[in-house]
């Protein structure tokens, strides 16, 4: 089973609290480090603050960029700013931004697969820089402008069966598809152990961050296969009446969920069933 912190989000945190043991000035994190509340909370607790934009920063420092990556420009300016720079991009996300940007190059009409918005979407766009359109699923394809060459890249957290889907529309539509699976390895490994512990338990808990989109697609997989499924932050949201007639509880988390969120909500558990359903994890409870 494969849940809780990825190999980026362990790599970001620690680049972070290294940065903080070193100092050499303020630190800044431009935007949340990762999309999980309670975590967040951590490093501001060891002077470590998000901020929103490089102006917000007065004076020299540190800034760090997040997982989901940002347009270039940006780092550009902060170090024109006087800001050290420690970029913590997810391997992940920088391949879609390189894939993203050489389909503009060579004239294809760039299609990204993801949510509109979203940190990760917004880096892409702007390391591509040229015409695209970013649709949430296959459902908006109809928004698609009229192109003969058109090229898809797609958000890192995104599900296998979403990008089938979009693939199956745009392949009838356009004289040139050039597709660049671009999800996330540990993403899909992730979305399968959980599909596979949803089918086979009576409820199921995914725990993270509701601003997170990899845990938020998580708990949209696992719902689609069992309708008791519960997305968490936290073990205070856990009620007794989940565990109503339950035999077997399935719990996954997000990337971006530490293992002591988790520990925390699988005691609750415990507590309340008093061990009745049997805990089926990755971790072997």
């Amino acid at each position: 089973m494969h849940s809780g912190y990825c190999y980026v989000v362990n790599r970001a945190i620690k680049m972070t609290l290294d940065a903080s043991e070193q100092r050499g000035g303020p630190i800044y994190t431009l935007g949340p480090l990762i999309h999980n509340p309670q975590v967040i909370n951590k490093p501001t607790e060891r002077g470590i603050f998000p901020v929103e934009d490089i102006h917000e920063v007065e004076g020299g420092g540190i800034i760090i960029v997040r997982c989901h990556g940002i347009d270039p420009k940006v780092i550009l300016e902060a170090k024109n700013r006087g800001l050290r720079v420690i970029d913590a991009t997810c391997p992940y996300v920088r391949k879609v931004q390189d894939k993203a940007s050489l389909l503009v190059r060579e004239g294809y009409f760039l299609v990204i697969l993801g949510e509109r918005g979203h940190p990760e979407i917004n880096g892409i766009v702007a390391c591509a820089a040229g015409e695209h359109i970013v649709l949430e699923s296959a459902d908006e394809v109809n928004n698609l402008p009229r192109r003969r060459k058109v090229g898809l890249v797609v958000q890192t957290t995104q599900s296998q069966s979403n990008l089938v889907a979009l693939v199956s529309e745009l392949i009838k539509r356009v004289g040139e598809l050039r597709v660049y699976n671009t999800i996330c390895n540990a993403t899909m490994l992730r979305q399968r152990s959980a599909l596979e512990l949803a089918r086979k338990t009576d409820l199921m808990l995914v725990v993270g961050g509701r601003n997170s989109a990899n845990t938020t697609r998580l708990a949209e997989i696992c719902k689609g296969v069992n309708a008791h499924t519960f997305h968490l932050e936290t073990a205070e949201e856990i009620e007794e009446r989940f565990f109503q007639e339950v035999g077997t509880l399935g719990i996954t988390a997000g990337a971006s969920t530490p293992d002591w969120i988790i520990e925390e909500i699988v005691q609750k558990i415990k507590v309340i069933s008093s061990g009745a359903p049997e805990l089926k994890h990755g971790r072997a409870l």
